[in-house]
């Protein structure tokens, strides 16, 4: 008796096996050519031709007969790794995170394979890391929020790099923007009596993004009194850090009505400690943090914040790499690139009380 086909299978086509299957076998069994097959599988950017269902149904075949390309044989083949090395500070809720997720999100896109690497900070790892990474043949760096020497043979990316140093593209922010958009909005509510936290002294964004705060203060006439002023210490990515620092600012009794704080991490911090101290948020004291992580917006009250675009910025990293990484040996390539910051005004920030702070 004639065993039936189901609907859409043709008869010229077996269905292989779950052991053993090649990219020839998946094809076959899709009715594809092992072009397009491959195109889909490798994530190679010209797969994006290719209809997204004809892709979802490739991809779909290839775990039901537990298909697995053949990397090693993809990379000798082209003499690449597809590999590319991520050196970040620590992975934490926040900032890198954030510019992780858009990292991750281009090179799956592309068909890359990254390593992630995390410093901590200790000069040792710093300074092997990325001979280590060149060793496992990784084809660019991304460097996060990390100091970037220039001693290595493949092209970078630094996301909040500053320093000008030969084969390394910064992704940087426009702090000017961002501490005039942040300013403007506490001085037109009426402060002018404003605390500071500034970042730590290794952060790469510290220093360029205290200058211009105090630009941006001189500009709009406030005064930036040293004893409103504190600096987080210590590697920690806890808001225990903008806990402590907002303590020490409150014990030297200077009046002040709003708070500018590094981060959103610190500035979750300074409010808890502002609540024990009796002030009241935003009715007392106002608070602005920066960089608008995914939790800002569900703290009670919602944090109002500077945002960088961090997911974005990962995208343009990694985007940045892949074009290095695939030009020309002797094509120029960006020196820096710029992107802008957005305020997002929430419900930390209101006008000072009238009778200010005793």
């Amino acid at each position: 008796m004639a065993r039936s086909k189901s609907p859409g299978t043709q008869s010229s086509r077996s269905t292989p096996t779950t052991s053993g299957v090649s990219l020839k076998n998946l094809a076959e069994h899709l009715g594809l050519s092992k072009a397009a097959v491959s195109l889909v599988i490798n994530r190679s950017p010209s797969a994006k031709s290719i209809p997204r269902h004809t892709q979802e149904r490739i991809r779909a075949a290839a775990r039901e007969l537990n298909y697995r390309p053949n990397f090693m044989a993809r990379s000798l083949r082209r003499q690449r790794s597809f590999t590319v090395g991520v050196v970040v500070p620590e992975i934490s809720e926040g900032y890198a995170a954030l510019v992780l997720s858009g990292i991750e999100d281009h090179l799956l896109d592309e068909g890359y394979f990254y390593f992630v690497v995390s410093h901590r900070h200790r000069k040792d790892l710093l300074e092997e890391y990325p001979l280590l990474l060149q060793q496992r043949s990784v084809e660019g760096l991304i460097a996060v929020d990390t100091e970037c020497t220039g001693d290595v043979d493949v092209p970078v990316v630094a996301v909040s790099g500053h320093q000008e140093i030969a084969g390394v593209t910064n992704i940087v922010l426009n702090h000017a923007r961002a501490a005039k958009l942040a300013l403007e909005h506490l001085t037109k509510l009426g402060h002018c009596r404003i605390a500071f936290i500034k970042g730590q002294e290794f952060s790469s964004d510290t220093e360029v993004r205290w200058e211009a705060v105090l630009a941006s203060a001189r500009k709009l006439g406030l005064e930036v009194n040293r004893f409103l002023t504190g600096q987080l210490e210590g590697e920690s990515s806890s808001p225990q850090l903008g806990y402590e620092v907002t303590r020490k600012i409150l014990a030297t009794n200077e009046v002040f009505t709003a708070l500018f704080a590094f981060n959103d991490v610190s500035a979750i911090g300074a409010i808890r400690a502002l609540r024990e101290a009796g002030r009241r948020v935003p009715e007392d004291v106002s608070v602005v943090g920066f960089d608008d992580i995914q939790s800002a917006a569900f703290q009670n009250p919602g944090l109002t914040t500077v945002r960088q675009p961090l997911r974005e910025m990962g995208v343009i990293a990694a985007e940045t790499l892949l074009q290095r990484i695939n030009a020309p040996a002797k094509m120029q390539y960006p020196k820096a690139i710029t992107v802008e910051p957005e305020f997002i005004v929430r419900a930390t920030t209101a006008p000072p009380p009238s009778q200010g702070v005793s």
